[in-house]
């Protein structure tokens, strides 16, 4: 019950700090879309949406296919490369910056907000059962 609080909190403290829809973009000059970090499990472009394009560990473009751009740990685009100098991007529909998306702490203007702090914790374990974490962190 405390973590699923806790889980909440996180949500709940990234939606009113943001109040956006908040977007990853990756390749060397972001400009490959990689999917929507806070949208609903249901939604086409999230990356919670198993079954869509950029929650599918199968898809070229997702930051949870182990075997892809995104999602190998050892690609300098891939936000689980933990030295990489090109990671994804967090911006929102305006194209405001919110943060580099990576395990690389050394990162200058890394996103350090509770949502991304989360996956880059629980990452390895969220690529096995997106939906079932979303359910855990959003709801």
């Amino acid at each position: 019950m405390i973590r699923q609080l806790l889980f909440f909190c996180t949500w709940f403290i990234t939606t009113i700090t943001f109040g956006q829809t908040l977007h990853l973009y990756g390749g060397s000059g972001h400009d490959v879309y990689l999917g929507c970090l806070n949208c609903n499990s249901y939604d086409q472009d999230s990356i919670w949406n198993e079954y869509g394009t950029y929650g599918n560990s199968y898809n070229a473009n997702s930051i949870w296919n182990a075997y892809g751009t995104y999602g190998n740990s050892y690609n300098a685009y891939s936000p689980w490369n933990s030295y990489s100098n090109t990671p994804p991007v967090v911006v929102d529909k305006d194209g405001n910056f919110y943060g580099y998306f990576t395990l690389n702490e050394y990162k200058a203007k890394r996103a350090d907000f509770n949502l991304a702090l989360t996956i880059y914790k629980y990452h390895d374990q969220i690529k096995n059962d997106v939906g079932a974490w979303y359910d855990k962190i959003f709801e």
